[in-house]
């Protein structure tokens, strides 16, 4: 029967005293890491007394990544002092030359670990076969991955391990978010959750309830969202809500990926089901499937893959999802300004062929936005549109969009009546969007469109018509996340 890894939390501190505060702090972890290689006054004893979860305990030297600034010899003693002192595991760097630990216990409690930061080595087997040799009742290796072809030596050294063989096995950076998320597809028997993103890592909560990791296994299906950069996504929170209200043995996990050709040699070796396409992969993903339908073609963008058999194949669910909140109104002789000419702009204007509106498209680059109009029979101009020249303006530009809040791709004194459709989603009332209702617009956000791509996406991959509000709340709250801890990175419209 498949089995779930565990799940270990990383503290670090700069002091004891905030070292069990944090260590305290933690509920729901399996094992807790305890860094000491952070803490100024680092104490063994005080590290363990009154713990209430197993521990890993942690003294990384700088030459492995780690703060410790002392002796190894002072190194070695404190990691003595947790073994003698009950700690349940030590982690001993497979560089340190630390064999009399590994002696005193025959193994037992020891994490024997390595982390290369150049990238995976040539030799990356013989290393793990050689780590294994020690006798450790655990073994680590952490590699860092430019991509996520990158990863597929640490998914084949997973499946290749004999029965009792336990091995924590990721990739750093945030390629290698997979690595964690999907622990049990890497043959892991545990994985590391804290806040460092930039190794890949995700917060406890996170883990928990938005992947749910403890009910991710081996045989788990698995889903995702290719694009770069991906910090910013609210399409796991959103897909995997509806995931758990339709109780599916599946997950949605981000994948930021080099290019096509990295993506798809990833998502064979994976064996992934689905995925949503996001920026800037819409037409190089279409350009390389096997099958992508009429939709897509027409679009000339894709944004969402299936798997059949060893073929993918490709559609583009944001015309549905752009023409969804418009609740089935008719915009025949309407006329109509799009904003943008990339694959959001292309998929509003394959949307509104065939509509009867007089489609518009202004962008910088008037030799793309020639070539979207024609998509929907109209006609090019720069931007801004003039005033008076527009009953519907869509926003198809990342203008506006999060942290760049305070800025609109048209003035307010250029907005007056008709409808304004703003597809940014974050924030999910933009300046655009709070000018044009002063100005006597309507208005609709990105949200909306975005829920009804995904719908759609869900629909076409497991059959099933998902829960509509859980993914609206789940998008909302992972908004809200992103607006209170004001995270760095870039967001995006479309399908993210």
């Amino acid at each position: 029967m498949p089995t779930t890894p565990r799940l270990c939390v990383t503290v670090t501190a700069s002091t004891m005293a905030a070292l069990r505060a944090r260590r305290d702090e933690v509920a729901d972890a399996d094992l807790v890491e305890l860094r000491l290689d952070t803490v100024r006054d680092p104490d063994v004893a005080g590290a363990l007394q009154g713990r209430r979860q197993p521990v890993l305990v942690t003294c990384r030297a700088r030459w492995e990544g780690g703060a410790f600034a002392g002796s190894e010899d002072e190194r070695r003693r404190l990691l003595e002092e947790a073994l003698s002192r009950g700690a349940d595991y030590v982690d001993v760097e497979w560089l340190a030359g630390f064999d009399d630990l590994l002696a005193k216990t025959a193994g037992r409690r020891i994490v024997v670990s390595h982390h290369d930061f150049a990238g995976v080595p040539a030799v990356f087997t013989d290393r793990l076969r050689a780590m294994r040799g020690t006798g450790a009742e655990v073994v680590k290796i952490a590699v860092q991955v430019p991509n996520l072809a990158s990863c597929l030596p640490l998914l084949e050294a997973g499946r290749a391990q004999r029965d009792g063989e336990q091995t924590v096995l990721l990739g750093m950076g945030r390629a290698g978010f997979a690595t964690r998320t999907l622990a049990a597809h890497f043959g892991s028997c545990w994985t590391y959750a804290g806040n460092e993103s930039a190794l890949g890592q995700a917060p406890l909560a996170e883990m928990l309830r938005e992947y749910r990791f403890r009910a991710i296994t081996s045989s788990t299906a698995i889903y995702g969202l290719v694009g770069a950069p991906l910090v910013h996504s609210v399409s796991p929170a959103m897909h995997n809500a509806a995931i758990a209200v339709a109780g599916l043995d599946a997950v949605y996990v981000p994948f930021e990926a080099a290019d096509a050709e990295d993506f798809l040699t990833f998502a064979r070796a994976l064996d992934v089901q689905g995925a949503s396409v996001t920026i800037p992969f819409k037409r190089d993903l279409l350009a390389a499937i096997e099958e992508p339908d009429e939709v897509a073609r027409n679009t000339g963008a894709v944004n969402t893959l299936k798997r059949s058999g060893a073929t993918w194949q490709g559609t583009n669910t944001d015309i549905e999802g752009f023409l969804a909140p418009l609740g089935g109104r008719s915009l025949r002789g309407a006329r109509v300004a799009i904003l943008g000419a990339g694959g959001a702009a292309r998929a509003v204007a394959a949307a509104l062929a065939g509509t009867g509106a007089q489609v518009s498209v202004r962008a910088r680059k008037l030799d793309e936005a020639v070539a979207v109009a024609h998509l929907a029979g109209g006609t090019s101009g720069p931007l801004p549109p003039a005033p008076g020249t527009w009953d519907v303006l869509v926003n198809a530009t990342s203008v506006g969009m999060f942290p760049h809040t305070d800025q609109t791709p048209v003035p307010a004194g250029a907005l007056g009546g008709g409808l304004v459709y703003d597809l940014v989603y974050n924030p999910p009332v933009t300046r655009l969007m709070k000018d044009a209702a002063a100005a006597g617009c309507e208005t609709i956000g990105g949200l909306d469109m975005l829920v009804a791509q995904a719908r759609a996406q869900c629909r076409w991959w497991t059959g099933t018509d998902p829960d509509v509000a859980a993914m609206r709340d789940a998008a909302r709250a992972r908004l809200a996340a992103y607006g209170a801890t004001d995270r760095s990175g870039t967001d995006r419209i479309g399908t993210l």
